[in-house]
């Protein structure tokens, strides 16, 4: 009966994270759709910044850290080395995104990987019993034996009941997360290419202009 309990526990477990996960995936996406949108329509990082002023947004992450790295390297002369900074400030926060929306999806792969076999353990286990009082009564009458061999079977299918929906709704989420990451991935290139844009309308730094070779003309 503990192992039934466990694997009922196991299957209510896997329902709440589908109904919780499944409504914050689609409220992520929607709300990044839009975002996204936004980010399309600016003509530079400071129009980002102010379409994307709420904070705790995704477009307000990446834009923040943007500026900030932009900021911290005014003074740099190495345009490229600015973008590439920012790309892994920006890489670093995608990644941690998609960290976050996976958070709760490995306890369904652990369920429906260990569910059949504790399945199968409380069916052998019932079995094993169901001998024990066989032995004890000393019939084989099945009106005295079926109840605890069907107990124990019980179990089994408890177990596959758990595991399945685990395994299905688990691929699901696996699928759909991959697509979250595509489009966060996606808002921070956009974010990207707003600096890219913004550097390229940077005055040259007066250090470039001595820097450059004297051409002599000879004869």
């Amino acid at each position: 009966k503990a192992v039934m309990i466990g694997l009922a526990i196991a299957s209510i477990i896997t329902w709440t994270i589908w109904i919780s996960k499944g409504f914050e995936l689609l409220g992520a996406k929607r709300r990044l759709r839009g975002e996204i949108a936004n980010l399309k329509k600016a003509r530079s990082l400071s129009e980002a910044s102010a379409t994307a002023s709420t904070e705790g947004t995704l477009a307000h992450l990446l834009v923040h850290d943007a500026l900030e790295e932009m900021r911290l390297s005014a003074n740099s002369r190495e345009r490229e080395g600015i973008k590439e900074r920012v790309s892994f400030r920006l890489e670093r926060l995608v990644a941690a995104c998609g960290r976050n929306m996976s958070m709760g999806t490995g306890v369904l792969a652990t369920i429906g990987s260990t569910a059949p076999f504790v399945g199968l353990f409380g069916t052998v286990w019932g079995i094993m019993n169901s001998f024990i009082g066989i032995a004890k009564t000393q019939t084989t009458n099945l009106a005295v034996v079926a109840p605890g061999i069907a107990e124990a079977l019980l179990a089994t299918a408890l177990g596959l009941v758990a595991a399945i929906p685990a395994v299905v709704i688990y691929n699901v989420f696996a699928r759909s997360i991959a697509g979250y990451k595509a489009q966060v991935s996606d808002a921070s290139a956009h974010v990207l290419l707003l600096v890219s844009r913004d550097l390229d309308h940077l005055p040259e730094p007066s250090e470039r202009n001595q820097q450059q070779p004297h051409m002599v003309k000879v004869g």
